[in-house]
């Protein structure tokens, strides 16, 4: 007997369960081993009950769906949806393409001797240190020594073009959520998925809606993982503005528009950068993940050294990407101990 066939037998239900009845299906490894025995199933122990799960309850009443009819439902409804939402999303989202693509051929073509410098110049315009330039300069030096410098400049420009959409769409919205409980209280929960959700799972529907080949889908992908940091810290940072600073801003007559770009951003500035620091590290993080989908750069030997066992490649590749997070996060927060210094003065 079933688990819950004496629940259904007490409720009188068992007609309406064996409506759907059908011989068909495959025995379970008991019911095999009773019919070999020519005996009956064994009663299932009260301590060993399962939890009235669909499935369990499918093997006592057949009228009850089973779990494979959810994951099937949502997978249906997705495919219904597909071509409308292609039909949306395609025109949105193939900038993103143009983008990506624009900067990773110009980030393959332009000589080493032409990154190098640009490079030094903007961390030192970020952080003011020569001693940070000449670190950058021996990280990335090493990984021309060993021929990962194509591949780490495609990273870069990946991280480049994500992480620079993420502020540029992230910080407004931060902004709008810190002047408005009602959009923060909508969008926490958003937030909330996004900075759950495995990384892997980003990719699934991508996959359904655009081509392998497409840049765009890895681009989305990054984008909504490391969006998140930026939008929060923005929030948070604009919150946490002195009330009596409003005040006094208030007294000499600003406009909120004033307000906004003369006193809050500024005095945000920390958490804001904080955040960006952040987005970085996140892009960083995702662009690896997402070279199962096609995208270029060190993520590509990584997962090269997974598929064909080749130690080395995935150790020194995996060196490769520790070396850039060192770098971008260097370089970012030295450029936010800059912010923070000026903030004192």
């Amino acid at each position: 007997m079933a688990t819950y066939d004496g629940l259904f037998n007490g409720l009188g239900l068992r007609d309406w369960c064996d409506a759907d009845k059908t011989d068909d299906g495959p025995l379970s490894m008991a019911d095999l081993l009773a019919k070999a025995k020519g005996g009956e199933v064994a009663e299932t122990p009260w301590w060993e009950l399962p939890f009235p799960s669909l499935d369990a309850l499918n093997k006592a009443c057949a009228s009850f769906p089973q779990s494979r009819v959810v994951t099937k439902g949502v997978e249906d409804g997705f495919l219904a949806i597909k071509d409308a939402l292609r039909v949306v999303l395609d025109p949105m989202t193939q900038p993103l393409s143009w983008i990506l693509e624009f900067t990773l051929s110009v980030f393959e073509v332009a000589p080493w001797w032409v990154m190098f410098p640009v490079l030094m110049l903007v961390v030192y315009f970020a952080s003011k240190s020569w001693r940070l330039v000449g670190f950058v300069t021996l990280c990335l030096g090493f990984l021309a020594l060993i021929d990962h410098y194509d591949h780490a400049m495609q990273t870069l420009a990946i991280i480049f073009v994500c992480a620079f959409l993420c502020v540029l769409f992230g910080v407004p919205i931060g902004i709008a959520m810190s002047r408005n409980d009602t959009m923060q209280r909508m969008t926490i929960p958003v937030l909330d998925m996004l900075q759950t959700l495995p990384p892997f799972v980003y990719l699934i529907p991508l996959i359904f809606l655009f081509s392998v080949t497409e840049p765009k889908l890895y681009g989305i992908a990054i984008i909504l993982y490391a969006i998140v940091p930026v939008i929060r810290l923005t929030d948070l940072g604009i919150r946490l503005v002195d009330k009596d600073v409003i005040e006094a801003a208030d007294s000499f007559g600003m406009t909120d528009r004033q307000k906004l770009f003369g006193v809050q951003i500024p005095l945000a500035l920390p958490n804001i950068m904080a955040g960006v620091n952040q987005t970085i590290m996140m892009s960083l993080a995702m662009v690896v993940i997402a070279s199962l989908v096609s995208a270029p750069g060190l993520g590509v030997l990584v997962l090269r050294g997974i598929r064909n066992l080749e130690l080395g490649v995935g150790l020194i590749s995996g060196l490769g990407i520790v070396l850039l997070a060192i770098i971008l996060d260097r370089v970012t927060k030295a450029a936010l101990d800059r912010v923070n210094a000026a903030q004192k003065q």
